[in-house]
């Protein structure tokens, strides 16, 4: 919550903060329902993109969706993969901890505070 509120007061300032009313109303299995005044929701997603940082981890809050009543939002978050696995490796001398699930891997490199965008291919992901 304290995020973002930080997010929206730094992008729009207090006023229209105030105005908007941005509260955290769900939050399980890594989704998030944020809520807002009405016609405010652009603002919001755009405030939402700036977070980086909730509580010393690292995040990335990526709007699924907009509607008028939470259990309507409840109904359309995604289950999270049952069949995720974690796992150490070493990749081009560098550590990771990498989450296998599906057809896709998501690496987090280790002892670093900031995150680096990676594109692999799929010969890279064989190698794994």
């Amino acid at each position: 919550h304290t995020a973002i509120l930080d997010a929206t007061t730094s992008l729009w300032g207090d006023a229209v903060a105030a105005r908007m009313q941005p509260g955290v109303s769900f939050f399980e299995q890594g989704a998030l329902i944020v809520r807002c005044r009405r016609n405010m929701e652009k603002d919001l997603v755009l405030a939402l993109s700036t977070v980086t940082e909730a509580g010393g981890q690292a995040v990335a809050l990526r709007p699924c969706s907009t509607s008028g009543t939470i259990l309507a939002l409840k109904r359309r978050i995604p289950s999270r993969p049952h069949d995720l696995q974690q796992e150490d490796l070493s990749w081009k001398g560098k550590e990771y901890t990498a989450y296998r699930y599906e057809q896709k891997v998501d690496l987090f490199e280790k002892g670093i505070k900031g995150q680096n965008l990676l594109f692999l291919t799929e010969h890279d992901i064989e190698e794994f």
